[in-house]
């Protein structure tokens, strides 16, 4: 039987150039973020646990804003409601990106990311419903260990200063843009309790007017769009709907499509200029009065003991692996997927093992499922338990890697000729079109000099 002539899809792979570069000043945005974000939820601890802590309780609950408007809210409300729209909105941009001209436009080329976030969404999710129901707890939080936090992610490799592959780290945004996106389809169809339909409408006509100034208008100036967004905002957050759900919507209506010939993508270009204000201020506040956890033996006990608590820390730390490592594997089992020769599955590991921190999606949907604030507090400490587990593991995996990483780290950024181009894309350039100008000895009647074989046509 003939053979198929289609090639082989290699996971993990080394990046386009185009899509290397994108990821590369994405990510280190949020590299500088995430240690923002480390220290952040450090002093928020270290606050949560002095004689100062009565001073941060009446700092998070302060209540302030317009009554008249419903937006009389504490100030982790705003950091939650406000400032996460922000975060969303930025991983709306980066999905739309995606979905249009990045890795997920082919159903190829998604088909592994995708089915590994996916899993790593679902086991995590089963993980915690087993552990908590066996031990005679509810389902509520089902959906706190679901989500995987980059910049906290991304923080964590910069304090232990390993060269990930930028393949690696690609894999490991895409599964956080997933994330995400599953995270705001949580939230906005299981966490709307009542729907106040006036407000939901206006909100939907004002995204039907963003889109209309956006896309079809192309009007320039963040003057038209700031009041909009902010009534979009307002509108989403009266409706009932989590206020974070006009973020990423937001963000999935910017253009793709570039600016005239020279032009930038918006959706690039937006995008470029909020994340160092989503990754340097909104989730590092949000993370300062939302991670303020009294620690103490009786804390880490109930984390234990208490069904609800250690489903989510087992959740992140045993379910995240196992879904995107499982997930993954399975993945290229089934399909015509092979794993990159310079790879290991140790190395899938590792980077599922990392997506187990799951720190600001994690706090935001824990807040939304246990609004009594003493169960939140153990559902908050199961978070940073299981996060913090999943990041020593990650870490001391990472680390026995950290040559080979570093091998391929200085392979893919080699620029001896200084031309801002990594040689070894030249060089793949250089083969791609000797391999394009070599004869081949198919088109021709004639075989080549020395071969003997029989050339009739087959029947």
């Amino acid at each position: 039987m003939p053979r198929s002539n289609r090639k082989a899809r290699t996971f993990l792979g080394r990046l386009p150039l185009p899509e290397r570069t994108f990821v590369a000043d994405a990510l280190r945005t949020e590299t500088v973020g995430g240690t923002i974000l480390l220290a952040a939820a450090f002093v928020a601890l270290v606050w949560a646990n002095t004689p100062l802590s009565d001073a941060y309780e009446s700092i998070r609950d302060f209540h302030f804003g317009v009554e008249a408007l419903g937006l009389n809210l504490s100030v982790a409300h705003w950091t939650a409601d406000g400032l996460l729209t922000i975060f969303f909105f930025v991983a709306g941009a980066e999905l739309k990106r995606e979905l249009v001209i990045g890795e997920l436009r082919h159903r190829d080329t998604a088909l592994l990311p995708v089915v590994a976030a996916a899993s790593g969404m679902l086991v995590p999710a089963l993980v915690y419903g087993l552990v908590a129901t066996s031990l005679g707890g509810t389902w509520n939080g089902w959906a706190v260990p679901m989500a995987t936090d980059i910049a906290f992610a991304l923080g964590v490799l910069a304090v232990i200063s390993t060269h990930l592959p930028s393949a690696l780290r690609a894999f490991l945004l895409t599964l956080a843009v997933v994330d995400d996106l599953g995270a705001i389809v949580v939230i906005a169809v299981f966490y709307t309790s009542t729907i106040h339909l006036p407000a939901l409408i206006g909100a939907v006509l004002g995204l039907g007017l963003f889109f209309h100034l956006h896309d079809r208008r192309q009007v320039h100036g963040w003057y038209w769009y700031l009041p909009l967004a902010l009534v979009i905002w307002g509108l989403t957050h009266a409706s009932g709907v989590h206020a974070t759900v006009a973020g990423v919507a937001m963000g999935l209506l910017l253009r793709v499509t570039k600016d005239g010939e020279r032009g930038r993508r918006p959706a690039e270009r937006i995008a470029h200029l909020v994340r160092p204000l989503s990754a340097g201020v909104a989730v590092p506040l949000f993370a300062l009065f939302a991670a303020g956890v009294t620690l103490s033996g009786d804390t880490i006990g109930d984390v234990v003991e208490r069904p609800e608590p250690l489903g989510v820390a087992l959740g992140l730390a045993v379910g995240k692996v196992l879904g995107i490592a499982g997930g993954s594997y399975l993945a290229v089992r089934f399909t015509r997927a092979r794993l990159s020769e310079d790879l290991a599955w140790a190395d899938v590991v590792a980077v599922a093992m990392l997506a187990g921190i799951g720190f600001t999606v994690s706090l935001l949907i824990g807040g939304l499922a246990y609004p009594d604030p003493a169960e939140l507090e153990h559902i908050k400490a199961g978070v940073l338990l299981g996060s913090l587990a999943s990041a020593v593991v990650a870490c001391l995996l990472l680390r026995l890697r950290n040559n080979t990483y570093r091998r391929l780290y200085e392979t893919e950024t080699a620029d001896r000729n200084e031309d801002g181009i990594p040689d070894i894309y030249q060089q793949d350039d250089a083969d791609e079109r000797r391999h394009r100008t070599r004869p081949n000895p198919t088109d021709t009647d004639h075989p080549p000099a020395g071969d003997d074989r029989d050339h009739r046509p087959h029947s």
